[in-house]
């Protein structure tokens, strides 16, 4: 984000006055605290029997008319109008002088935004220190949304914290008042100048780390060059079986893409009985937040989660940037964002030995079955099942006759693509070598990706070969993926039945007498190596 006192800077350097425009920006500064100032959040837990969590909001150096917001989306790719929780909001004035003739008040303008006014005509485009307090009422229980009850708090901040919009890139702090007895708060951000307390250099990065609150076990190890703090919120878990697999798991994709993005990493696990709405997982920059049933499925979406360190937070599509919290954000990469994410953590738990190769081939199997029993794969694309996402949360549109998943066929695609490459160069490179160079030319440099041209560009420079053919019949398209020309590739063969009701099964298995190249290719694609 662009500061005010920045742009002022750039005009005046451009009028070359030399020590007057100094002078003149010197004073700009001093009388312009919101562009060096934080903005800071106090968050009371002083009623988690009503899951009320009561928020005050300093904000410095606001002029009359300035707005904030809450967010209408944030995790999932959703509108969900995070406002329809508030109520209460106020303001009052936090700077010295006669608070009645600079009454301020919260104007409300539409479902999700209200303006600080003041009723002094005088005081148009003079600054004043203001808090906005207001009360948020959360207990929906799993990783995309916020819970406060008697046994802990989780919070995605983006669901509590308002922002002021055109200030989105100033310095936040966030202070959590009036926690229980005997509960710890954590989240994968830097700790304040107080207890329980954090900072952000920005609001979008704090809404980027969830915060846990309660009485939490936990344990830390280092892999890779890396901390990983593990907290679990849970009854009954097998720590020694979570550690273990974690170990794998970290071990594995920090080695694949070339070591860790980050100094620390936080788990935050929720084990035991979860809803399909409370169940599964959420990625963050740092961080990753995951339900599930048991600590051996914990560990099998913390392989999904942890690769999006790199894939859709780091490796991330254009179309995703900059976050607008106010309304859908259409990407046609989930796909690839999503889907190949979960390729990988199917690699991963097969090249870490956490799962069997026949594991593996059953997954992939299923994932067949999936996508095999939709219609709606006839003329519902992999890019157009990503746009379409903001439709997820109707059940009608998840309907077989309706849509298909990016997720789903996206995981499908990454392993074709990851074939096909292998064929292509007989071996020698593979789909690792296009996260890596997506790694290195986007990740690291600074840079976002085109969507699914900017995949396809880095895989014709992997591959050496012209992947547009496949790309516009799969991934644009809707044609019929011919799974035995693929799976032949490494010597494995499908067979698919379908019954009455139209549901199909698949069965995936290796070939009785594979070529050496195909035993070469299906090692490859199993332990990850190439030749």
């Amino acid at each position: 984000m662009e500061h005010n006192g920045r742009s002022l800077l750039a005009v005046m350097q451009r009028s070359g006055r030399g020590f007057c425009h100094t002078l003149v920006l010197a004073l700009v500064f001093a009388l312009a605290p919101s562009a060096r100032a934080t903005i800071r959040y106090e968050v009371s837990l002083r009623q988690p029997r009503q899951h009320l969590f009561h928020v005050r909001m300093e904000i410095p150096g606001v002029k009359p008319g300035e707005d904030v917001a809450m967010p209408a989306w944030n995790a999932l790719y959703q509108i969900r109008d995070f406002a329809s929780h508030l109520s209460d909001v106020e303001v009052a004035r936090l700077s010295s002088g006669d608070a009645a003739a600079h009454f301020t008040v919260a104007r409300e303008l539409d479902k999700q935004d209200w303006s600080l006014e003041t009723n002094d005509p005088n005081s148009a485009g003079t600054q004043q220190d203001e808090a906005v307090t207001y009360s948020v009422e959360w207990n929906e229980a799993g990783p995309f949304s916020t819970q406060l009850d008697e046994h802990h708090a989780f919070i995605n901040l983006a669901e509590i914290l308002m922002y002021v919009p055109d200030r989105r890139g100033e310095s936040v702090e966030v202070d959590f008042d009036d926690v229980p007895s005997g509960w710890r708060v954590v989240a994968e951000l830097p700790p304040g100048a107080q207890a329980d307390s954090f900072t952000a250099t920005s609001y979008d990065a704090l809404v980027d780390a969830p915060v846990e609150a309660g009485k939490f076990d936990q344990f830390g190890f280092d892999n890779g060059g890396a901390h990983f703090r593990v907290v679990v919120d849970a009854r009954e878990w097998d720590k020694a079986l979570l550690d273990e697999a974690l170990h794998r798991i970290t071990g594995y994709e920090l080695k694949l893409m070339g070591g860790p993005p980050f100094p620390e990493y936080t788990f935050i696990f929720h084990i035991g009985p979860y809803s399909d709405a409370g169940g599964g997982g959420m990625e963050h920059m740092n961080s990753t937040a995951i339900a599930a049933t048991s600590t051996s499925s914990a560990a099998a979406v913390a392989a999904h989660e942890f690769f999006h360190a790199w894939n859709v937070k780091r490796i991330r599509p254009r179309s995703l940037e900059p976050a607008d919290f106010s309304k859908e954000q259409y990407t046609r990469a989930l796909w690839f964002a999503e889907g190949v994410t979960s390729t990988y953590a199917a690699y991963t738990l097969v090249r870490t030995g956490l799962w069997t190769r026949e594991q593996f081939y059953s997954d992939l199997a299923a994932q067949i079955s999936e996508l095999q029993s939709r219609p709606a794969r006839e003329w519902q694309s992999a890019e157009e099942s990503s746009l379409d996402a903001w439709f997820e949360k109707y059940d009608d549109y998840n309907r077989p006759s309706r849509s298909i998943s990016y997720y789903n066929k996206g995981q499908i695609l990454g392993v074709m693509l990851d074939l096909a490459i292998r064929d292509a160069t007989d071996n020698r490179k593979s789909l690792d070598d296009v996260m890596r160079r997506m790694n290195q030319e986007y990740a690291k440099g600074g840079r976002y990706y085109d969507d699914s041209r900017g995949v396809l560009d880095v895989v014709n420079e992997v591959a050496g070969k012209d992947f547009n053919d496949l790309f516009s019949r799969f991934v644009s398209g809707t044609g019929e993926i011919p799974y035995d020309q693929f799976l032949s590739i490494a010597g494995l063969q499908l067979n698919l039945s379908t019954s009455p009701s139209g549901d199909v099964t698949a069965m995936i298995r290796e070939a009785p007498h594979p070529t050496s190249r195909q035993r070469r290719i299906r090692d490859g694609i199993l332990h990850g190596t190439t030749e």
